[in-house]
This record gives structure tokens, C-alpha cells and sequence, in this order.
């Protein structure tokens, strides 16, 4: 009886500590920002997955692009990305994976909260790559998106 109980506790703090994992936070500042040149922006928006903040493309002064994400929150959860998708927004249920939806990867979520920078691959159509979105590739679910516009 003692070990069932002791058993039963074990796996009830083990899933406390599991439920209660702390949001992982990015906090990176821009090189140059001073002399990076904003081209275009928008707000997040999420609703399955609470998702707010500002996504910013910048240009640098030797031409790279880069997304800045400020004051950025989402939920937690695995194998997130960020990417852009070739469309004006995208709904919660958006799944990109099975749509023939164009999408430029920036890379891993770097934190579900916090300012963070991307880079975007040289030669990116911002005419045709329109929308930012926080998309988790394991359960095809897009946690927010930023429909951007020219500054």
C-alpha cells in the first residue's frame, strides 16, 4: 500500500514539473539598428494560441534582410518555426504543410517570448512572401501569423 502511494505521488510531481515548464525566453537586440532601414510590419495575431507582438523586416546597410520580432509572446510547444508564407494572412487552422502554400524557413523558434532576429535568405520575393507565422511542423498548427505591410 505504501508503494502504491509513494508510487502514485511520484507520478503526480513528475507531471506538475512537466505542466509547469517555464516559457522560454529570447531577448537578442539588432546589430546596427540605428542604421537598419524598416521596409515592412505587422501585428500578431492568434486566437487557438494567444500569440501577440510586432514583426518588423529590416534592411541592413550591406543589403541583408532581417525579422525582428518585439514583444513577441506565443504559447510553448514543440518543433516551432517561423516562416514566410506566400499569402495576405493566415487563419489559425492554416496548414501549410498539405497546401501547395510557398513558404521561405527563417529557422527555429528561438523563444516563446522576447525579441528576436531572423535572417532572410538572400534573393526572398517580400512582393510574394507577405505573412510571418509561428507554424509547429509536428501537429500542422499555425500559432499566429503578422500580415506585413510596407512601411
Amino acid at each position: 500500500m505504501v508503494h502504491n502511494v509513494r508510487t502514485v505521488l511520484a507520478l503526480a510531481a513528475l507531471a506538475l514539473i512537466f505542466a509547469l515548464q517555464p516559457s522560454v525566453r529570447a531577448q537578442e537586440s539588432m546589430k546596427h539598428e540605428n542604421q537598419a532601414k524598416p521596409i515592412e510590419t505587422g501585428a500578431f495575431h492568434g486566437k487557438v494560441h494567444s500569440t501577440s507582438g510586432r514583426a518588423t523586416i529590416y534592411q541592413e546597410e550591406d543589403g541583408k534582410l532581417v525579422l525582428r520580432m518585439t514583444n513577441f509572446k506565443t504559447s510553448n510547444g514543440p518543433d516551432v518555426h517561423v516562416i514566410l508564407i506566400a499569402a495576405k494572412d493566415a487563419d489559425d487552422d492554416a496548414n501549410f504543410l498539405k497546401s501547395s502554400t510557398d513558404r521561405v524557413e527563417l529557422g527555429k523558434l528561438k523563444g516563446n517570448e522576447g525579441d528576436q532576429n531572423y535572417e532572410i535568405p538572400g534573393g526572398t520575393d517580400l512582393s510574394k512572401f507577405q505573412t510571418v507565422s509561428v507554424y509547429c511542423e509536428r501537429f500542422n498548427a499555425n500559432f499566429g501569423a503578422a500580415p506585413l505591410e510596407k512601411f
